[in-house]
């Protein structure tokens, strides 16, 4: 919803569809088969039951575990069918999962699974969106579908109850089965027993017996903070893949976003911090100054200063810092930024390859204006420059940057210090 509403085009055209000509994929080509050219390959292999498998999360030890099992209640094979499109905000990316989905596929036994990659987005709508999996994977020759807990749910609503109930997927997809003509296959979550060296499915696990389980965040913190990661959960092989996706924090990019008005001293200690990153080697990463004004010259000329092309400027370093995070180096920007919602698109854009530290600089507007070398504060009281931030456009300040500074009461480098502590 949050893509539709935000990011997509606000129009769209509906009508008969024609198809032209399927897209063209430039990675994994030998794992993306259409369903006609998937159905073949199950023909060719005599494979006349199949079990599909959706996720769009990396693979361990307990997905193989359960995939395994559901193949051998129902005498199948299985399908490893992944999506490849747009998933949920923060989800590792389709290389580093595709990487995760070949390294695991030699543990199954030999001729009995296969890897196909699916491109679909991913809706988060809980149940309904289970009966639409079933159908696609119908399609692609599939006569069984795993549907586990909450499948696609969206997680916990806003009141913090889970937005679906945990079997609602299950339910919807069985009652309509017979006529998705494939059968649909329960699985529970897969617990590990430690002293009996196995999995079990939540309900047999034996009376008295202690489980493990590592979250997702558990997994992720893990990952970043190079912790041991048990065999007994995943594959050496799968961890060693994501451990590159997810990097310790000493390696991770990073941005760092001052916000602020006019002559309150953003560009002064950004640049500031710049030369003192750069003395200390930027801790072995390359460091990149995205300057509001320069930025104004360089790639936001043509705006005004509209909301809507303010909007659109910070979007653009935005994107530009996330760029510099992605490639594990560290983006200082400095622009006023003076709209929370921008700011908050911002940090979920870089958050997504690093680190983001966001500075307020609150340093009171009389003070901005007696540091006004260009009479800018005086233009705007006067009525000779409009919509400027702080007289007649708001500021809206941040309500829990990282870092607050008020450079009326500190020097530019205890404010630097601020910021590196």
């Amino acid at each position: 919803l949050a893509y539709l509403l935000e990011q997509s085009a606000r129009t769209y055209v509906g009508g008969r569809v024609r198809g032209v000509h399927l897209p063209v994929h430039y990675d994994y080509a030998e794992l993306r088969h259409t369903p006609r050219a998937l159905r073949a390959e199950f023909a060719a292999r005599g494979w006349q039951r199949v079990v599909g498998f959706q996720t769009r999360n990396p693979m361990h030890r307990a997905h193989r575990e359960l995939t395994v099992r559901a193949a051998e209640r129902e005498r199948a094979n299985v399908l490893i069918h992944p999506v490849c499109g747009l998933t949920k905000p923060g989800d590792v990316d389709h290389h580093t999962r595709v990487k995760c989905y070949k390294a695991i596929m030699p543990s199954y036994p030999r001729g009995t699974a296969m890897l196909s990659l699916l491109q679909l987005a991913m809706r988060m709508g809980g149940p309904r969106e289970a009966l639409l999996h079933a159908i696609v994977r119908r399609n692609y020759g599939c006569t069984h579908f795993i549907v586990g807990r909450d499948h696609a749910g969206p997680g916990d609503a806003r009141s913090g109850e889970p937005f679906y109930g945990p079997y609602d997927a299950q339910e919807l997809v069985a009652e309509h089965a017979r006529e998705l003509g494939v059968q649909f296959v329960p699985f529970q979550a897969m617990l590990y027993v430690p002293s009996r060296e196995q999995y079990y499915a939540a309900d047999d696990v034996p009376a008295g017996e202690r489980t493990l389980n590592i979250s997702g965040t558990e997994l992720r913190r893990r990952l970043r903070t190079g912790e041991h990661v048990p065999a007994w959960f995943s594959y050496p092989r799968v961890v060693d893949i994501l451990r590159r996706n997810f990097p310790s924090r000493a390696r991770q990019g990073l941005v760092v976003f001052f916000t602020g008005l006019s002559g309150s001293g953003k560009s002064t200690v950004a640049n500031a911090l710049m030369y003192r990153l750069l003395a200390d080697d930027g801790a072995g990463r390359d460091v990149s100054l995205l300057d509001g004004d320069l930025v104004r010259t360089m790639l936001s000329s043509e705006l005004g200063f509209s909301k809507e092309h303010r909007d659109l400027n910070i979007r653009r370093i935005g994107y530009v810092a996330s760029l510099i995070a992605k490639a594990r180096g560290i983006a200082i920007c400095a622009p006023i930024a003076p709209y929370a919602a921008v700011r908050a698109e911002v940090r979920r854009l870089c958050e997504a390859h690093g680190g983001f530290v966001e500075v307020h600089v609150a340093t009171h507007i009389d003070v901005c204006e007696q540091r006004d070398r260009k009479g800018l504060y005086a233009k705007a009281r006067a009525g000779q420059l409009k919509q400027f931030t702080g007289i007649d456009d708001p500021y809206e300040a941040p309500a829990a940057a990282e870092v607050t500074l008020d450079t009326a009461a500190l020097e530019v480098a205890q404010s630097v210090d601020n910021i590196m502590a």
